[in-house]
């Protein structure tokens, strides 16, 4: 079986969809081997009615190279993303606070220390229709231009890049969380304090020693 263990992680990692995005709107990839192909969930089933063996391996090219069950019908922008961008995963989800900013075409500022996870703010990129090249071009410019790792997606959502899929899920998870926050706080008639380009660069600099080491 080609990609083992990244259709592993894909079984493994799909039911955290379901605390992201409404019904069966979200999808997440992983990139396996020399990179050419990646292992993502199939479309239009729930996110726990597929086994490893069901789980689609496509390549960077867009053809569907194994996996009983046919491709996320977002295809085109993970495999646009990993010919562009060199990631290790990517999340993509209709989680509603991110998808509220993508719809006001409004990026997401630095209002808390926490989104360094992904950058210094999160970009909205030009809205193109679902499933094709020409989104997952705009996503990149989006994010190249921001030089950050997740954009919103005019009127359509939210996507994150990282280097494996337990870190762009838990920052697709920010990015939703940071969202709430500003969003809620503009509704309180705040103007959330935005943190300058100074203190964001200290924040990344103590998080060089964050953690475990």
């Amino acid at each position: 079986m080609i990609l083992e263990t990244q259709r592993e992680q894909v079984v493994e990692h799909a039911s955290d969809l379901a605390t992201l995005t409404p019904g069966r709107t979200g999808n997440l990839s992983v990139r396996g081997g020399d990179g050419d192909a990646f292992a993502i969930t199939p479309t239009g089933v729930p996110y726990d009615a597929f086994d490893v063996d069901d789980v689609p391996v496509v390549g960077v090219d867009g053809e569907h190279r194994d996996g009983a069950m046919k491709p996320s019908s977002e295809v085109p922008m993970h495999s646009a993303i990993y010919r562009r961008e060199d990631v290790g995963a990517i999340v993509h989800t209709h989680s509603p606070w991110s998808t509220t900013l993508a719809i006001a075409d409004e990026p997401l500022p630095p209002i808390h220390y926490m989104i360094v996870a992904v950058g210094k703010r999160v970009p909205v990129a030009e809205y193109a229709p679902y499933g094709t090249d020409a989104l997952a071009k705009n996503i990149v410019t989006a994010m190249r231009e921001a030089d950050a790792t997740a954009s919103l997606i005019e009127n359509h959502g939210l996507v994150v890049t990282a280097p494996d899929l337990e870190t762009a899920l838990e920052n697709t998870a920010h990015v939703e969380s940071l969202a709430r926050i500003y969003l809620e706080a503009r509704s309180a008639g705040l103007e959330p304090q935005r943190l300058s380009d100074e203190q964001l660069e200290t924040v990344l600099e103590q998080f060089e020693s964050y953690g475990q080491q």
